[in-house]
């Protein structure tokens, strides 16, 4: 079964977000909140409140799987959109101890 996490951009700046484990947006997504894939529309219902509160834009639900507990993207777009840029990996997302090799 596919293990599944919700992401989207928050509106206010830009940034990559998830939904965390306590309903709220978060920035990291070590931080999100993951789901089977049985409980992902519920979520994913949940999480799409964001849109009419003005708070994020374009929520989707994305593949992840688990790697000492905490979720990894599985397609290089979003490993991409949870790491930073490839390139300046001193800089950014990429620099903080969290990011992930791909």
């Amino acid at each position: 079964m596919s293990t599944k996490a919700i992401t989207a951009n928050r509106l206010r700046d830009g940034s990559v977000v998830w939904y965390g484990k306590d309903g709220l947006w978060v920035d990291t997504v070590d931080r999100a909140a993951v789901y089977e894939a049985g409980a992902i529309d519920g979520a994913l219902a949940l999480a799409k409140q964001g849109l009419l509160d003005q708070i994020v834009v374009d929520v989707y639900a994305i593949d992840v799987k688990l790697s000492e507990g905490r979720p990894v993207p599985l397609r290089y777009r979003e490993w991409l959109r949870a790491n930073g840029p490839s390139v300046r990996t001193d800089l950014g997302k990429q620099a903080s101890a969290l990011a992930y090799a791909f």
